[in-house]
């Protein structure tokens, strides 16, 4: 790539957008959902008796819909990602393009 074209797309004020809130995004995310992974963990070494606790009659214990919840939360939190991508980012980034475009 161009080297004064990097540098003017750098230098964009909306590429400086882009970045910073799509590194907002990508870390509080990434944090949520370590956060709940290393909670589960954390309960299973300290508290095996609350996650041992069986639902109702049968064999299932309490962990697995827990553990469920949290494949769902992650889930969740990638389609958030996604959606903030293909929407809010996607705008920026044309915007950017059109702007080092009309530079050119």
């Amino acid at each position: 790539m161009n080297d004064k074209l990097v540098e003017r797309i750098e230098s964009n004020p909306k590429y400086k957008e882009l970045v910073s809130k799509r590194n907002s995004l990508g870390i509080k995310l990434g944090i949520f959902v370590l956060v709940i992974f290393y909670a589960y963990i954390l309960t299973i070494a300290f508290n095996k008796e609350l996650l041992a606790t069986k639902i109702g009659d049968g064999m299932t214990t309490i962990a697995f819909p827990i553990a469920l919840a949290i494949l769902v939360l992650s889930f969740i939190t990638t389609l958030i990602y996604v959606k903030k991508a293909n929407t809010e980012f996607e705008e920026l980034t044309n915007e950017i393009k059109k702007d080092v475009k009309d530079l050119l």
